[in-house]
């Protein structure tokens, strides 16, 4: 039986606005397709596959998780799922729902109360996600986890930190949806880039300047001027709009002359970014639809030749090379190493946590230290290494040393299939494409071997101020409208600039920072 269920929008939509009138009573009297490790041997992490988690005796334990679905609707049924179930002694109950939705329908799941046993986020830091933790609805497992002599692949073979970054006011509440350092790539297409005779952009002004150019110019040979340039970026605080604000230094911690720690989005270099593409729109560079525009529309639009650039995970490339040469034979992807007006590098390097998996408060206990078990062995080199390839003969086979997809394999080893397990930290494991040649994995590992060590982390990740939490969701939809205008040309910049120095120095925000800061001091120690 397929056990792929669709919750009922309206549902969610009915018990939003219930919870959003009991509310507004009581407030009326008051106040987130790669290889493993396996295949290059570099790994940041010591991984030790442990395989005792399962008993082949035992009855499967059913595992009830909502999670992100990035490609088609798996048949729950086939190969894979099949091999992966067998391989955890599971049943699982899988409530995919689709990744350009996720965050709206997390909110509604969370805001209506009716959470799932096991709530898979992509994103750890959304306040809504934060505040739920702090207000009860998840399992602390802090004190299951103890010494971690129990979970033996949690306790060797996440990132660096992993827990840190999942943890709220000390306490850990999820476990990592483990994933790459080096992950998202600028990319741009090289092969338009040679057929301009434009050489490789190396700053983020000779990038703008390659964007003008092509979008002037009838790259797919339709007789129109209708190519876009960068997508993906503005008014929606996406991967890539973080990826440029690292260029102009807003990756860098900064400070007010009061000692508070200012959040990213509020930095001035954060202002001098939207400047820059305030310029890159004027010359066509940036989409006029871009503030509308949707993760699938976006994806879609570069991976069928539309667009000269987006940014995503690096894994990607080998895939849409090939569905961009089925109209465009020369197609090439490249991912872009450029630096800022001041030499900070437009990059940005994950954490090697990529959300994670957070266990309702209203599952039993003693059900919480079985899905703890579950979750610990698919922390293991083991299935690990099968959610990058599958199963040998069936979904991949081995060509030259490494394991590279089969047809079968390449519709059901993907992103989606990662989204039942912790899986092991791998150093490359979002930049090998299981699908691609030994000779196409190796030149993209060459492509972005200096990401790790010029790109940084936002200095934000892992941090949880009270006061933002609270403060921040009244000003946000506003922020990002006054972004849309400064960009398109509606106020000018100094009065985006005025008004971004107004949020900064609000006491509230003020109170923020300070407790930013006293959170950044507590995450860094040694």
């Amino acid at each position: 039986m397929n056990n792929f269920r669709i919750k009922r929008f309206s549902l969610w939509i009915s018990c939003l606005l219930v919870v959003s009138m009991l509310a507004a009573c009581s407030n009326s009297g008051g106040n987130s397709n790669s290889g493993s490790t396996e295949s290059t041997g570099k790994n940041e992490a010591t991984t030790k596959p442990t395989t005792t988690a399962k008993t082949e005796e035992a009855k499967p334990l059913t595992v009830k998780i909502f999670a992100g679905l990035y490609n088609d609707a798996p048949d729950m049924n086939n190969a894979y799922w099949t091999e992966w179930q067998k391989r955890t002694n599971s049943k699982l109950e899988m409530e995919w729902v689709p990744s350009g939705d996720i965050d709206t329908k997390m909110d509604l799941v969370l805001a209506s109360g009716d959470l799932p046993e096991i709530l898979s986020s992509p994103d750890a830091s959304r306040p809504a996600l934060i505040n739920a933790a702090k207000n009860g609805a998840f399992w602390d497992l802090t004190p299951f986890l103890g010494d971690f002599s129990e979970y033996p692949n949690l306790k060797n073979n996440l990132a660096e930190n992993a827990l840190k970054y999942l943890s709220v006011e000390g306490k850990v509440y999820a476990l990592p949806r483990s994933r790459s350092r080096v992950d998202l790539g600028l990319k741009i297409r090289k092969d338009w880039l040679d057929k301009l005779n434009i050489p490789v952009p190396t700053t983020l002004d000779e990038y703008a300047a390659a964007l003008k150019q092509i979008v002037n110019a009838d790259l797919d040979g339709n007789g129109k001027k209708d190519t876009l340039g960068i997508i993906g970026q503005g008014v929606v605080v996406d991967d890539g709009t973080v990826l440029f604000a690292a260029g102009f230094g807003a990756l860098n911690p900064t400070f007010n002359d009061e000692g508070g720690m200012i959040e990213t989005r509020l930095t001035p270099q954060w202002d001098d970014m939207i400047a820059y593409f305030r310029q890159m729109y004027t010359d066509g560079g940036l989409p006029k639809e871009f503030s509308v525009m949707k993760r699938t529309q976006n994806e879609e639009l570069f991976r069928t030749g539309k667009a000269a650039s987006y940014t995503n995970s690096i894994w990607w490339d080998d895939e849409w090379e090939k569905e961009n040469r089925k109209t465009q034979p020369d197609a090439k992807i490249l991912n872009l190493l450029l630096k800022g007006p001041n030499g900070d590098a437009a990059l940005e390097l994950q954490t090697g946590v990529s959300g994670g998996y957070y266990i309702s408060k209203k599952v039993p206990e003693e059900r919480v230290k079985q899905l703890l078990k579950y979750l610990d062995f698919t922390a293991s080199q083991e299935m690990t290494d099968f959610a990058y390839y599958g199963i040998e003969g069936v979904h991949y086979t081995v060509v030259d040393g490494q394991k590279v997809l089969t047809e079968q394999g390449v519709k059901e080893v993907n992103v989606t299939s990662k989204g039942a397990g912790v899986l092991a930290y791998s150093k490359w494991g979002k930049v090998i494409s299981a699908s691609g040649t030994k000779e196409f994995n190796d030149a993209k590992m060459k492509e972005v071997e200096q990401f790790d060590e010029v790109g940084k982390v936002n200095p934000m990740k892992g941090l949880v101020s009270a006061t933002w939490l609270n403060i921040w969701p009244k000003y946000e939809s506003e922020w990002k409208t006054m972004e849309a205008k400064a960009i398109v040309g509606q106020i000018t910049l100094e009065e985006f600039k005025a008004y971004t120095e107004k949020l900064r120095n609000l006491p509230e925000m003020k109170t923020a920072f300070k407790e930013f800061a006293a959170a950044y001091e507590l995450f860094t120690e040694k």
